[in-house]
């Protein structure tokens, strides 16, 4: 069955992003496919050390959950990831835990290359669009494809539940979703 990881970056429990991505999995497997939601939360990512071994081992040399992400995402054929926007950005465990994915998947015969997916940014007020921007440089540097919506996929929202309240970002998230399946769908 094909299938789509998610990953939530967020560290709260009842987060905007992950209430975002449980609407996405929803009309993923509306499609057929299959979506599993991974989290951060609580997890320690660390930073890529340029270490190297990723191309001997085809796996991260740290051991911090990260290369069991990876098994399940060479499996996938779509990824999407969500992220809450700090300060502008991306969160830093996400944006760690991407670089570290990245650099495995060079080194290991890009298994990234031709999945779909792409970024879904949450805010209380701004930074999405840097935020978009910022993901985006993962998904085109490892030869993946990233369809669109209607309009960029953010969404606003502060406190747990709020998220739900924009229901032009809902909107535009759940068809972003539904063409990550569909292209799935199409080119597999």
């Amino acid at each position: 069955m094909k299938k789509v990881l998610m990953i939530c970056a967020s560290p709260r429990k009842e987060s905007n992003t992950m209430q975002v991505l449980e609407e996405c999995a929803k009309t993923i497997e509306k499609n057929g496919l299959k979506a599993e939601i991974l989290s951060l939360r609580q997890k320690k990512i660390r930073s890529c050390i340029a270490c190297g071994k990723c191309s001997e081992l085809h796996q991260c040399a740290l051991k911090d959950g990260l290369n069991d992400i990876i098994e399940k995402l060479k499996e996938a054929d779509g990824f999407i990831v969500g992220s809450p926007v700090y300060f502008g950005t991306a969160r830093g465990e996400l944006m760690s835990a991407l670089q570290r994915i990245g650099m495995v998947n060079m080194s290991s015969g890009n298994f990234l290359s031709w999945k779909v997916g792409g970024p879904i940014a949450v805010a209380r007020r701004g930074g999405h669009t840097a935020t978009i921007q910022e993901l985006l440089m993962f998904y085109f540097i490892n030869d993946m494809i990233v369809p669109g919506s209607t309009y960029w996929n953010m969404v606003f929202g502060h406190q747990p539940g709020e998220a739900k309240e924009d229901t032009e970002g809902m909107e535009t998230a759940i068809r972003f979703a539904d063409n990550v399946a569909k292209l799935i769908l199409k080119i597999k």
